[in-house]
């Protein structure tokens, strides 16, 4: 990693935001399969627009009544805080098209005799650590992330008034010899109700960029640099304003661009799928790297094959290119660490209903809870890699 200096810009959207709404309702779903059982399978995708959501995906497990699905849809778009006249959760117009998993994709993943259990599907996973913050992520994405829940949570309390759901965030930081220095522009866009006008909107938000951004990298910060609502009024927005999809958002939910990214959502999948589950052992073990000391950055990538258990390949990359000791700590990986499917469900205990909450503001960077969420984020094997 060569040190020079240059701009990196990440972003975020919240919970209200349409792509993020349709996460919340993917996960909710995977979450109300594994509550019943845990071994269940689930892969739903979820649209949303003006009053109207719908569901398509495939699901084996326990059969789940269509009304108490609608019931929990309605109940996720009243939490985030949708009760407008072009999307409502009161009047919204819900479809769901889930059907049986197909018997071919069955087939490949099941363990039988002496195959154990394989991979979902192809694919490729990245997880990424840094010493940038305290949860070892790159900044410009946790405090883009950060501006935002905080954001939420205040509206929900009702003390931000007029604020209401659907909005973007955008930070960037100059970085010298590869280390965030200040940041140098923040975008907000935020959609708000009709009495605010556009200074009234800044005076609101200004106070989030404060509490979510230390004040050292704040202080070159010029007023001209933050941009809020650049475009004017945000009053239509959410899914009434733009169409939401799950998954489309998957930069805003690893590392903000500062990582490769293989390509695959998480939202809406049961942790059979290595786009998930690998993805979160990645980070996992790249956190757990860089919380012993032996690197200020790790990068991983693991790669698997449809119905195949164990992953192809291992790649690790450390900050200072030690070719050797990069080899000592893949050494250490594959002697401690079972990265079949089942493996990594079983150290990370994922076949639990733990799966709604990352839906908005980043699957990383987050604290493990005594839910079992996040699991992820633990250094609990920090000792395995000191050299």
């Amino acid at each position: 990693m060569t040190n020079h200096n240059y701009l990196f810009t990440s972003e975020s959207v919240s919970e209200g935001h349409p792509d993020k709404v349709c996460d919340r309702i993917s996960d909710m779903v995977v979450d109300t399969y594994l509550s019943k059982d845990p071994v269940s399978r689930v892969a739903c995708e979820t649209l949303t627009t003006t009053n109207k959501v719908i569901l398509a995906g495939e699901t084996r497990g326990p059969k789940i009544d269509k009304d108490e699905l609608i019931l929990k849809i309605r109940n996720c778009i009243k939490d985030i805080g949708y009760d407008q006249e072009g999307f409502s959760w009161q009047k919204a117009k819900i479809e769901t098209f889930l059907h049986e998993q197909s018997s071919d994709i069955a087939m490949g993943v099941d363990s039988k005799d002496n195959k154990d259990e394989g991979a979902g599907d192809q694919g490729i996973m990245f997880g990424y650590a840094c010493k940038e913050t305290e949860e070892l992520m790159p900044a410009p994405i946790h405090f883009s992330h950060k501006i935002l829940r905080l954001m939420a949570s205040d509206r929900k309390k009702g003390t931000l008034k007029g604020i209401e759901p659907d909005s973007k965030s955008q930070v960037t930081m100059l970085y010298e010899k590869n280390k965030p220095i200040k940041v140098t522009s923040i975008v907000i866009s935020t959609q708000h109700s009709k009495n605010l006008n556009q200074e009234q909107v800044r005076e609101l938000v200004i106070p989030y960029i404060q509490k979510s951004i230390p004040e050292n990298f704040l202080a070159d910060l010029s007023q001209k640099e933050i941009y809020i609502n650049p475009t004017g009024q945000f009053i239509i927005g959410g899914p009434d304003g733009d169409t939401g999809l799950t998954g489309r958002k998957i930069i805003v939910d690893t590392y903000g661009g500062a990582a490769p990214h293989g390509g695959g959502a998480f939202s809406g999948k049961d942790p059979t799928k290595v786009d998930r589950s690998a993805a979160y052992a990645s980070r996992y073990l790249a956190k757990n790297i860089v919380s012993s000391g032996v690197s200020d950055k790790c990068l991983i990538q693991l790669a698997y094959a449809i119905g195949v258990s164990k992953p192809l390949s291992i790649y690790l990359k450390l900050a200072d290119g030690d070719e050797s000791k990069e080899e000592k700590v893949k050494k250490i990986i594959n002697n401690n660490f079972d990265l079949s499917p089942r493996g990594i469900r079983e150290m990370l205990k994922l076949n639990n209903p733990i799966y709604e909450v990352t839906s908005a503001y980043g699957h990383f960077g987050r604290k493990p809870t005594n839910k079992g969420e996040f699991s992820w984020e633990k250094t609990d094997k920090v000792d395995l890699f000191k050299l």
